[in-house]
């Protein structure tokens, strides 16, 4: 029997998928389990095309959820909107998590029927970054590539012909390349906003590389694991007292890494210097509007205040586009870097949106299983 708050060492009984998915392929497993026994009409998985490129989905079939198996980490799409409307099980980093629940806060989605399983982020990559990287850092051919990994600090990439190459982010970054800059001061590493929270951190001895530790955050983590243990899709057993101290471990040194480049990433700038600031960084918009389209918090449409002022003729010192949107994601905006990503005029605009959000963002605490509209309103929080 599985209870709330239990931490678990668990993999896919199906060898293929306990081969080919990540630790051990358990959040695949559990997935497939949640629509083959009804738990879920629906599950959104990435539908490979190769390392650097991934599809999103929305599939009734578990062979397309069996075979989405394996970590994308230069991958880096948000899921939170393919879930809306639906009865659906999805995978979740962190900011994929913290994003249907600021949708559900809008009446998007409905977190009663959205079973989310939470993986660990230590970060993601750049597609384009990381073909530049693997050229000019680990001497491979891009098209040579068939896995990757985070361990120990290091990622490594696997290649055709059975070789592996590893490099310390660290070095990686201070190199120009790595993680994108918004997992750079990200300190959700953990995905405790999640129904369960999985990853490969505390997974030690023999299971190492081939399982997955799992944290059961609500009811909603023990009818996922429960319906995947009936279904005969995985097995689990209790973590041990080391296995969960090494998991804390990790993750304080993830999230004091994280810390420590927020207070880089994030210098001071004097009070009268500010609008200055956000008027340089913004003079080369090109009023695509992709900012909007791309972010997965926002819920208001085309039919939006912002919109409105969605105009070329709109140009005078900083658009009124910026300063709304500003303003409209101040208490939502999960930093989550979709808007840098697309952005043709390669505007930090995760950065400046942080400028405003995250203060506030860190006093809103969620606790798994808490009604959303228990959330302290924004005004309330930053007036404390």
């Amino acid at each position: 029997m599985v209870n709330v708050g239990d931490m678990l060492v668990g993999y896919a009984t199906d060898e293929n998928v306990r081969k080919r998915g990540a630790s051990g392929g358990l959040v695949t497993a559990v997935l497939a389990a949640a629509l083959e026994k009804g738990l879920v009409e629906n599950v959104v998985v990435m539908k490979h095309i190769n390392e650097f490129e991934a599809v999103p989905i929305i599939t009734n079939d578990v062979d397309e959820v069996l075979a989405s198996t394996g970590s994308l980490h230069s991958v880096p799409v948000n899921l939170a909107k393919y879930a809306m409307g639906r009865k659906v099980a999805m995978p979740a980093k962190p900011c994929d998590a913290q994003a249907v629940i600021e949708q559900a806060k809008r009446g998007m989605i409905d977190l009663d029927n959205t079973y989310i399983v939470g993986l660990n982020c230590g970060g993601s990559m750049h597609p384009v970054t990381t073909k530049k990287m693997l050229v000019a850092m680990y001497d491979i051919d891009p098209e040579d590539v068939v896995g990757e990994d985070i361990e120990k600090g290091k990622l490594i990439f696997k290649t055709k012909n059975g070789e592996e190459k590893a490099i310390a982010i660290d070095e990686l970054e201070e190199a120009g390349f790595g993680r994108r800059e918004s997992c750079r001061f990200c300190t959700l590493k953990i995905p405790v906003n999640a129904d369960l929270a999985c990853g490969n951190w505390g997974v030690i001895g023999d299971l190492a590389g081939s399982a997955t530790f799992c944290q059961v955050m609500n009811d909603k983590g023990v009818k996922l694991l429960e319906n995947a243990i009936e279904a005969g899709r995985i097995e689990v057993e209790p973590a041990s007292d080391k296995a969960i101290a090494i998991r804390a471990k990790v993750n304080d040194v993830m999230v004091n890494l994280g810390s420590t480049l927020e207070k880089e990433i994030f210098p001071d700038i004097p009070d009268k210097e500010r609008m200055q600031y956000y008027m340089e960084q913004m003079e080369d918009c090109i009023d695509c509007g992709a900012c909007k389209e791309v972010c997965p918090v926002c819920a208001c449409g085309e039919d939006s205040k912002c919109t409105m002022f969605h105009s070329l003729v709109d140009n005078y010192k900083m658009s009124m586009y910026h300063l709304v949107r500003l303003l409209h994601l101040s208490d939502s905006c999960i930093a989550c870097g979709q808007c840098s990503d697309v952005c043709p005029s390669d505007i930090p605009i995760t950065l400046l949106q942080s400028r405003f959000a995250i203060p506030s963002q860190r006093k809103r605490e969620y606790t798994p299983g808490m009604n959303v509209d228990d959330v302290p309103p924004f005004f309330e929080v930053i007036l404390k």
